[in-house]
């Protein structure tokens, strides 16, 4: 079973993903962040570099899709290929930065290959605002991420906001990033891992329940 991280750059994807492992014993999978070679260059050069650093995420997790193998093992997948596609590829081109014709092509590579994707069990969104997404990114760092703009994490929660209202390929849960600090605070991160394994168990027993559109 895959259950997916969702969320906004600095929402604490990972944190939450190397949560599940240590405390729950979940299979993480990482967004390959360090290993996207345009990532830095997009950073500086969005309009250059994004159609580049978009398709190589769409590959990596098509490729993960592709040879998974989920069978009785729960695998938590920080960050899923519906967001590159409905949140940051969307982003840039309604940005100008990826071309009407890049789009279509990005789209329609999407779109030829989502038939053989296996699909997540469950959606786990870290909801949060803009003021705490650029106070988690200043902590922790990455130099290449310190010239995003807030207008820019704003534009990105619209979407996810949208996107995630209207999902409805698997059951889905949100945790208040805003309200739980699961990355510092030891009270809310007990809080939120009670919270998801009661979710995970739910989803195993194939029990439908109010808990999957509720909010932490």
């Amino acid at each position: 079973m895959i259950i997916g991280i969702c969320g906004n750059i600095g929402a604490g994807k990972s944190s939450l993903t190397a949560l599940l492992e240590k405390k729950l014993g979940f299979t993480p999978v990482y967004e390959a962040v360090d290993e996207n070679p345009f990532l830095k260059d997009f950073y500086s050069d969005m309009k250059h570099w994004a159609f580049h650093s978009q398709l190589f995420f769409l590959i990596k997790r098509f490729d993960f899709l592709k040879r998974v193998d989920d069978e009785g093992k729960i695998i938590i997948q920080d960050r899923t290929i519906y967001e590159d596609v409905e949140i940051f590829a969307k982003n840039l081109h309604l940005m100008g930065y990826i071309d009407e014709r890049d789009w279509n092509l990005y789209r329609d590579t999407f779109y030829t290959l989502s038939d053989h994707l296996k699909t997540p069990a469950g959606m786990v969104y870290i909801k949060c605002s803009v003021s705490t997404l650029i106070e988690r990114i200043k902590m922790r760092g990455r130099g290449y991420e310190s010239n995003i703009k807030p207008e820019y994490l704003e534009r990105l929660n619209r979407l996810y906001n949208s996107w995630f209202d209207n999902y409805t390929a698997s059951e889905k849960f949100v945790i208040n990033g805003d309200k739980y600090d699961f990355i510092a605070n030891k009270a809310d991160q007990k809080l939120v891992l009670e919270d998801i394994a009661n979710f995970v168990k739910k989803l195993s027993a194939g029990v439908q329940s109010s808990l999957f559109n509720g909010e932490t």
